[in-house]
């Protein structure tokens, strides 16, 4: 397997699993793409994009550094048309961006209602459907494209919308893109999947939720490894999943997952969402 001479645009890739996922391309000298809004250090988060594209370059990779709020379609197609001239085409897009917030309805404000849906929703569906002729354009070239997102497996158990029902819609918007867009562009031979954790992961968002023990954790890296074997698998024949990290790493033979824990020894994790 391998990931050389890809051109990929990876949306809020400054840090966390969207950096991850960038550096293990790059390992393999891949052309990465970093799109988010950082741009100067944050007091509290870690990255920007131009630390990922230093990442990447060492790494091994050709990193290009793109400001951009996804929540702005005149942004996402100004950065999509700088990455095909730059690299030439894009081949994948990773879906990564998300704004997260767990409140209940009666503690949830309109603007980070407006937030999530903007990011995580429209963010998404207007970066696939910017990225999407490019996307045909690799199909057409033999270059196995794929759309790629974070994001869960549809349910509709209401466990998962009773405490936080703004952000499981907005998770679930996500989800829904990846299901339409598999099957609208299945005959194009673009592939569409979706991966989601079953543990909670160490990112700066994660350690933002107060109470939130990162020794019960995984890294990004495990997302990254399983990413890396969607995107190398044929796009035709791998389109329409919803991936879940340990069992697509276990159906290539990978069961000992002791690396990727936060606090080596590690037996009891804590779950992330949306997993029944």
């Amino acid at each position: 397997m391998s990931l050389s001479g890809k051109r990929i645009f990876i949306t809020g890739g400054s840090r966390g699993i969207g950096l991850a996922i960038a550096l293990k391309a790059a390992r393999d000298g891949a052309q990465v793409a970093i799109a988010a809004k950082t741009t100067t250090p944050h007091p509290t988060l870690p990255g920007t994009i131009f630390s990922a594209v230093d990442e990447i370059t060492a790494a091994g990779g050709v990193g290009l550094a793109l400001q951009c709020d996804i929540r702005d379609e005149t942004q996402i197609e100004a950065a999509i048309v700088k990455t095909v001239e730059t690299f030439g085409g894009i081949d994948i897009l990773i879906n990564n961006a998300s704004a997260i917030n767990l409140t209940p309805t009666l503690g949830t404000p309109a603007k980070r209602f407006d937030l999530m849906f903007d990011v995580n929703v429209r963010g998404t569906f207007l970066t696939s459907q910017a990225a999407l002729p490019h996307l045909k354009q690799s199909a057409r070239d033999g270059r196995n494209p794929h759309i790629l997102t974070l994001s869960p497996p549809l349910s509709m158990n209401p466990k998962w919308f009773k405490p936080h029902l703004a952000y499981t819609m907005a998770k679930y918007g996500m989800s829904m893109c990846v299901l339409g867009l598999a099957e609208e562009f299945k005959r194009d031979g673009i592939g569409v999947n979706a991966l989601w954790p079953r543990t909670a992961i160490d990112t700066a968002a994660l350690a933002m939720i107060p109470g939130v023990d990162t020794d019960f954790c995984r890294t990004p890296e495990i997302l990254a490894d399983a990413a890396y074997i969607i995107l190398n698998r044929d796009a035709k024949d791998t389109t329409g999943n919803f991936f879940v990290d340990d069992e697509l790493l276990a159906s290539e033979g990978i069961t000992d997952l002791e690396k990727y824990s936060v606090k080596p020894g590690t037996t009891e994790f804590l779950l992330d969402f949306f997993l029944d």
